[in-house]
């Protein structure tokens, strides 16, 4: 009750009630002067501290966008690149199939001709052969038999002991 009594004469003298607790702010003249120091420290760091530090960090995120544009741009060109190769790949494996069945073909045909000629080549040797073989037969027979006769004459007398007449 104390304190009611205290605060109500207080207000009624119009002086501000005292606590009996220290103040933790002390408001006076020098609040002013801490708000002139504080105003003067945002000036003074504005213009050497945050100007510069905002000024660098926009062109830092201006160079990096830019460089991830670069890099998307870069990256569209490679794969436009890359699609470009793998057309002029798959160009060159149908051209090169084509011409691998055009040599196959080829390939084919002169090996056919070459047994062709081959085979017409053996075939004509075979028969040359076989004419020289008929005609060595024909003459071993002819002479054989020219030969036997007289063969079996002196197969006759040996056997007889005699001349036989023919």
């Amino acid at each position: 009750m104390a304190a009611e009594e205290h605060a109500a004469t207080a207000t009624e003298t119009g002086t501000a009630p005292e606590a009996h607790e220290p103040q933790l702010i002390d408001v006076d003249h020098t609040v002013f002067i801490q708000l002139g120091i504080f105003l003067l420290l945002m000036v003074i760091l504005g213009k050497f501290l945050w100007g510069p530090y905002l000024r660098v960090r926009t062109q830092r995120v201006e160079r990096v966008d830019g460089y991830r544009e670069e890099a998307v741009k870069l990256e569209a060109d490679a794969q436009q690149r890359l699609q470009r190769a793998d057309a002029a790949l798959a160009e060159a494996r149908r051209v090169g199939a084509g011409e691998r069945a055009v040599a196959r073909a080829e390939a084919h045909n002169r090996e056919q001709t070459l047994l062709a000629e081959a085979t017409a080549a053996a075939q004509r040797k075979l028969a040359e052969a076989r004419t020289r073989l008929t005609a060595a037969v024909e003459a071993e027979r002819k002479k054989l038999q020219g030969d036997s006769s007289d063969v079996a004459m002196s197969a006759a007398r040996k056997i007889l002991g005699r001349e036989v007449g023919a």
